[in-house]
């Protein structure tokens, strides 16, 4: 039984524990192992292909292109495919805050408006309200698929998945014995992994300590000299066709003015101010991603004070998420504002430029910075123990983030003291990158066949 927030806020804790337990009924945590494609099935490659109709389509094959280099980059991009397998299965109707797309790659570094470098959930594109255990398969899942790419033996990646699942359960058992605030002010700190990784037997830490200094690197000054050159005098963003070039028409002044404007609406008061001192400079589509390619997405470059105080903004476009056609529609009329709201609820602390409009033609985008010490974990070289260990950490992350949302205390006495809930998505994710592959090799052929068409090398 699915219980609104504002009912859950008011119960007794004695009461949500035992609704959480009684969620054992419709779901045992031991169903949780089970995968087996359930009869009559989407194909896998329709499900992508249905995604294709507003996107841009000189990009699409670039998108194919993408996911076809391995097992592991088709998963990154096959969320809808995940989605529409998670559906039939034993659900326990405990509700959080979903990333949607909780995959290894999708959590990362990030800096909080305070400069500290937070260890976080990234990507909101797919957030909506909806089962908790839907994120942590699709965790766990992915690591699997990233033990597998990286050639380790079979038990690395379960047990990798297992440490995933047995980190999400021990930290949503502390966060519901916390209050509310404290819960909301929790944070995952960077430094405070980089000590963990230190202190653990058998982690090498360089791969790790270069990953955070490269992340303090990025900013908005680090890109201008990367993204732009100058011409006739004026700052300019490089074109490098398909991947960053200009389109005709975007740029114009007053367009422009009206989006920014609609835009800048959507922001705190303090920081609309702060945006209004930057002025427009240029602006240029941009890919990004793998299952994200095709759809619209820009970089702009402001100038604050002078030529050497840029800010870069990415505007991204917004769709339905691909858990809307099993979870219901978004409570938010813009798909932009859905995937705001949600990263708002679930991250410890936003980019304070992150906001949404509506946009030409009635698409949804929302805006971020292009670069603030944003920075990811490559899976693809770490050794087994590191793999763990990231796992770990993103297991934390998750039920972090999932605390702040939903209904820890109930999560909590669901999983309860015992291994029987990560000893089953272990399960769930070793038979679930099966599947992957399946689903992987389908699509390669499709390509071979030309049903797909993929561009290699972009």
């Amino acid at each position: 039984m699915k219980h609104s927030g504002e009912y859950w806020a008011h119960l007794p804790p004695d009461e949500r524990r035992a609704i959480g337990r009684g969620a054992r009924r419709s779901a045992s945590r031991r169903s949780h192992a089970q995968w087996q494609p359930a009869t009559g099935r989407p194909d896998p490659v329709a499900l992508l292909r249905a995604q294709d109709a507003d996107r841009l389509p000189d990009l699409v094959p670039v998108r194919y292109g993408r996911m076809s280099a391995s097992p592991f980059a088709f998963y990154r991009g096959a969320a809808a495919v995940m989605a529409a397998d998670l559906a039939p299965l034993p659900c326990t109707g405990l509700t959080v805050q979903l990333c949607g797309d909780a995959h290894l790659l999708n959590f990362g570094l990030y800096a909080s408006p305070e400069r500290t470098l937070l260890f976080d959930v990234n990507d909101f594109d797919e957030t909506l309200p909806g089962p908790f255990e839907w994120d942590v398969k699709r965790l766990a899942a992915s690591v699997v698929v990233a033990a597998r790419q990286n050639s380790f033996e079979p038990m690395v990646g379960r047990d990798a998945a297992l440490a995933a699942a047995r980190s999400y359960r021990e930290h949503m058992a502390t966060y519901a014995e916390m209050g509310e605030l404290e819960v909301w002010y929790s944070r995952v700190v960077g430094d405070e992994l980089l000590a963990l990784a230190r202190a653990a037997a058998k982690v090498r830490t360089k791969r790790t300590e270069r990953a955070f200094a490269k992340a303090r690197g990025r900013d908005s000054l680090q890109a201008l000299g990367k993204l732009t050159e100058v011409v006739d005098g004026r700052r300019r963003i490089v074109d490098n066709p398909p991947l960053l070039e200009h389109v005709p028409g975007l740029d114009e002044p007053e367009l422009m003015h009206r989006l920014f404007h609609a835009y800048a609406r959507t922001l705190e008061d303090d920081r609309r101010v702060l945006l209004e001192r930057y002025d427009f400079v240029d602006l240029a589509r941009k890919v990004v991603g793998v299952g994200s390619v095709g759809t619209r997405c820009f970089v702009v470059l402001l100038r604050g004070r002078d030529d050497d105080d840029p800010l870069f903004l990415q505007v991204k476009q917004a769709g339905d998420s691909v858990l809307e056609a099993y979870l219901g529609r978004s409570r938010f009329a813009k798909a932009g504002h859905r995937v705001v709201a949600g990263q708002r609820i679930m991250q410890a602390a936003s980019d304070i430029f992150l906001g949404w409009m509506r946009g030409p033609e009635g698409r949804d985008f929302y805006w971020r910075q292009l670069r603030d010490m944003k920075g990811s974990l490559e899976t693809e070289g770490m050794r087994p123990a590191g793999l763990e260990l990231y796992a770990e950490a993103c297991g934390w992350a998750l039920a972090r983030g999932h605390a702040r949302s939903g209904q820890r205390t109930a999560i909590a006495a669901y999983l309860g003291v015992g291994d029987r809930f990560e000893q089953a998505v272990a399960d769930f994710a070793v038979a679930y990158a099966d599947q992957n592959e399946r689903d992987f090799e389908h699509f390669t052929k499709a390509i071979a066949k030309g049903k797909v068409e993929a561009a290699a090398g972009l």
